[in-house]
């Protein structure tokens, strides 16, 4: 008895074992890179694939193209009356099964944002392959002509979009952080807006590139407007979402243009409520350094970096002026958070206002209080290239 009890057991022990009966190999999947969803006409929606063609990738190919200069990935479109529709329609034009799971960018085609994204929203979080953390855009024109492009650089469009977006030449939005503004008190949100950089004289027409230009305003779900690339630098600055960024301003002072790169920064709101008017103050701090010297003077001289740091307060607040006036009285869309600090302060007075806030978020007074520092002036302190009886040290 004591000789059968282990083989028993192993046979038991074999019973549990599921072995791979639901494999999936990665010869039966079309691996998404990015995806786009554009409005084809007024009932029905097209949702385009980029997907990436594992055998082009052999090889020793480099910038935009695979072994023998084969393309690395191809666009699909399926077309239906909403994105699981278009999804089945688009499937039963390929040999493998759709797989989301590798999907880091997904784009808005103009139209479609201008319309309203509700229901592309509901299937791009209910549908459990999906990423949350997929960079979310809205194109210029149609979505899938970004998809189309063979950028000479790296392999595949989307991945320029998304390297892009991680540098912060704009907004980062995911679709978790989309999600969140689309559901926050105000219903207002902001994408990063994409366009194609035109070609070259002698390049293909699709040789070329996805770059960001400025930022698409939602309210309710529906895109409103959008800003410059200048005025988004503004709308970040108020978001206390400025990572990378340069400020070049004019010194008249000193006859020259200094630019100065902001290395830290924090932003805060903070709400007041005066005789029944809603006031806002922000108040930002912001350290940086001295990148460039244009002018003839000694940017280590205490005066000059007092100069210095008083034009680079002004520009950011013309910065934020713009941003904050277009947003404000021209779109009416609440994306810098001030109904969730009123809410937080006064959460009596904000019950009254609540369900009106998109006629009370334009009367809002918003007033700024900004501290600039410059804390180093760079790896020299005279200007380059200049004989040093021609610099000006006082």
């Amino acid at each position: 008895m004591r000789k059968r009890l282990p083989l028993l057991l192993l046979c038991a022990m074999v019973l549990l074992l599921s072995g791979c009966w639901d494999r999936t190999e990665v010869n039966d999947v079309a691996i998404i890179l990015g995806a786009a969803i554009d409005r084809k006409n007024d009932k029905q929606i097209e949702m385009s694939v980029q997907i990436f063609i594992p055998r082009a990738f052999g090889g020793a190919g480099t910038g935009g193209g695979g072994a023998g200069g084969a393309k690395m990935t191809l666009v699909r479109s399926g077309a239906g009356n909403n994105i699981s529709d278009a999804m089945a329609q688009l499937q039963s034009k390929l040999p493998r099964r759709l797989f989301w799971g590798h999907c880091k960018v997904i784009v808005f085609g103009e139209e479609a944002a201008r319309t309203g994204i509700q229901t592309f929203m509901d299937f791009l979080l209910r549908y459990p392959e999906v990423r949350e953390r997929a960079n979310m855009f809205v194109s210029k024109g149609k979505a899938s002509k970004t998809l189309e492009l063979i950028p000479p650089l790296e392999r595949a469009s989307s991945e320029v979009i998304r390297e892009m977006s991680d540098l912060r030449l704009g907004m980062k939005v995911t679709l978790k952080d989309l999600n969140g503004m689309l559901t926050s008190l105000s219903h207002a949100a902001a994408l990063p807006m994409i366009d194609i950089l035109k070609s070259r004289r002698g390049e293909k027409p699709l040789e070329t590139i996805p770059y960001i230009t400025g930022t698409s305003i939602l309210r309710g779900g529906e895109m409103v407007g959008e800003l410059s690339l200048k005025k988004t630098k503004g709308l970040m600055w108020l978001r206390e979402e400025i990572h990378v960024t340069t400020v070049t301003v004019p010194i008249k002072e000193l006859g020259g243009f200094v630019s100065l790169n902001p290395i830290r920064e924090s932003t805060k709101l903070i709400p007041q409520i005066e005789k029944g008017n809603m006031k806002m103050i922000v108040q930002i701090r912001t350290e940086g350094d001295v990148i460039q010297n244009g002018t003839r003077y000694n940017v280590a001289d205490a005066r000059i970096l007092k100069i210095l740091e008083r034009n680079m307060k002004e520009d950011i607040r013309d910065r934020m002026e713009l941003a904050l006036h277009q947003i404000q009285k021209g779109f009416k869309a609440d994306v810098f958070g001030f109904a969730e600090e009123f809410h937080r302060k006064y959460p009596k007075q904000w019950a009254k206002v609540q369900d009106r806030w998109d006629t009370e978020f334009p009367k809002v007074e918003v007033k700024f209080d900004l501290d600039s520092y410059i804390r180093r002036p760079g790896l020299i302190t005279d200007p380059a290239g200049l004989p040093e009886d021609k610099v000006i040290k006082k």
